[in-house]
């Protein structure tokens, strides 16, 4: 078998029922749900006022040029991988081709890990906003889990279907989304900011980016930005739905991570000029407090530059974005996690039976496992009184970010020793120097992330300032950071196990 025939790819006589859905996508609908899946809105709201005011203040703008920048570096050799492999299981393949199966397949349950929590953050962040939501706005008075069950069986049979009704759904959702940001923006930049002006040097200087250094203020920032951007990656995983893969997988992954870097940077420029940058921070954590406590209500931030430069007709169709913003999130991650079932089901690393397809063409039963599984978290979290967000969103969403920086990582080195191996593609800034940019930037975000973990998931230890000190964590909080290296290691032992039975040839027909 050579480097371009048969490894990672499917199988030429797979039946109707173990086949995805052909030619379901262009690159709109990858990208509609690449950047469902970052939430804008919901960063904007939460993660940004977060970032100013324990970050670097008015540089938080371009601190998400940087991790875009840091992003789209590992883009040039993740697209330059599209054009050898069109395999559903995206980060699971590509590992699998370079660095062989073992690492493969621990690649592939880490991932899983990771699409798997972020759903579950987003579940309990749903449920929260929208019991208060439809409890202030219409009276309707219910607990955050039942709001969180009706989302997850409409996620459920949403993902059951034909995945262009998916993109079509949420292109709708997020046109209007991106254009609440978008005329939020420019109409604060038109009117040249607030009482300190556009403040662009202030914003996007790197001497200001980078102020407090990686293990302070700079550090937090840059956690909090890469923790925007997860789930740009999934363009692969649609590749075998996609018309022409090898020319629009790498169209959409490079568009994706474009416009969610400029309408985080543009955006959140937008919000610190409008509020002042002189004083952003403190300015910041007074409108975002509640009873004296700075950053209680985030989402005011964003509301409070809306009514002012807008209107309250804009903040108020915010507010409900927000559910819509999440909703779509839960729908584009449904999607990721299914498809990567189907494929380590088809690549026989786990149960056959999930490579099993509908009349539609969608993995009905990878949906299916992926909605039991979120279910038995969920119902878990809600008998034993754990609050939606602070544990929920918080620890599920830190866990999510690390793990799939963490398969970043492997798939930056899987791709120079792939294009090493086989001597494919010769060009050095696809397959070599870009590839190591990405491993640099992403191998300092993951210590980041590991670092802030404490910040970033609401685990610190008892006693331990997490704006200060690094790590400093709770048995919880080392139990969520190891876990994904805990899942790598046993991924490795179950590649290693399935390499050596019955599904030898499944397994090597896809990772090897």
């Amino acid at each position: 078998m050579t480097a371009d025939q048969g490894a990672l790819q499917p199988s030429p006589d797979l039946s109707a029922d173990e086949s995805l859905a052909k030619n379901r996508l262009g690159v709109a609908g990858i990208v509609f749900f690449v950047v469902a899946a970052a939430a804008p809105l919901v960063g904007m709201t939460g993660a940004v006022p977060v970032a100013i005011v324990l970050g670097n203040g008015a540089a938080v703008p371009g601190t998400y040029l940087v991790a875009g920048l840091v992003l789209l570096a590992f883009s040039v050799g993740y697209s330059a991988m599209s054009h050898r492999v069109s395999n559903t299981g995206a980060f699971f393949a590509y590992v699998g081709r370079g660095l062989g199966i073992v690492p493969g397949v621990g690649s592939a349950f880490v991932s899983l890990l990771a699409y798997i929590a972020v759903q579950l953050a987003i579940f309990g962040f749903f449920g929260a906003v929208a019991a208060a939501q439809f409890d202030s706005e219409l009276g309707i008075d219910l607990s955050w889990w039942v709001w969180t069950l009706i989302a997850w069986a409409v996620v459920l049979v949403l993902s059951v279907l034909q995945v262009d009704i998916g993109a079509k759904l949420l292109g709708v959702l997020m046109l209007i989304e991106i254009g609440s940001l978008t005329l939020l923006a420019v109409v604060v930049l038109l009117q040249g900011g607030g009482p300190d002006g556009l403040g662009f040097v202030d914003s996007f200087s790197p001497s200001k980016i980078f102020a407090g250094g990686f293990g302070g203020s700079a550090g937090i920032a840059l956690a909090f930005a890469f923790a925007s951007y997860i789930g740009f990656e999934a363009t692969a995983i649609y590749a075998e739905e996609t018309k022409d893969p090898k020319r629009n997988v790498p169209i959409a992954t490079y568009s994706a991570v474009s416009l969610i870097a400029i309408l985080f940077a543009i955006t959140s420029w937008a919000v610190v000029s409008g509020v002042g940058t002189n004083d952003v921070v403190n300015q910041v954590a007074t409108i975002s407090s509640v009873d004296g406590t700075p950053l209680a209500n985030p989402a005011a931030v964003l509301y409070s530059v809306a009514d002012e430069y807008v209107g309250h007709w804009l903040s108020e169709l915010m507010s409900w974005l927000v559910l819509s913003s999440l909703f779509a999130g839960l729908l584009a991650f449904q999607n990721s996690a299914a498809r990567y079932f189907f494929s380590m089901g088809r690549a026989g690393v786990l149960p056959r039976a999930l490579d099993r397809v509908n009349g539609r063409g969608a993995p009905v039963i990878g949906s299916v496992a992926t909605s039991v599984i979120t279910l038995a978290v969920i119902v878990l979290f809600v008998v034993t009184d754990k609050d939606p967000v602070l544990n929920l969103f918080n620890w599920f969403s830190g866990l999510a970010v690390l793990a799939i920086v963490l398969v970043e990582v492997l798939v930056s080195i899987a791709v120079i020793a792939y294009f090493r191996q086989t001597d494919v593609d010769r060009r050095p800034w696809n397959t070599l120097i870009a590839p190591i940019i990405a491993i640099v930037g992403l191998v300092g975000a993951a210590y980041l992330i590991m670092a802030r973990f404490g910040l970033l998931a609401g685990t610190a230890a008892e006693g331990v300032d997490p704006t200060t000190q690094s790590f400093g964590l709770s048995t919880t909080g080392w139990t969520l950071v190891l876990a994904p290296f805990t899942i790598f290691i046993i991924g490795m032992v179950i590649g290693a196990i399935r390499r050596n039975d019955e599904n030898e040839g499944a397994v090597a027909d896809f990772v090897s």
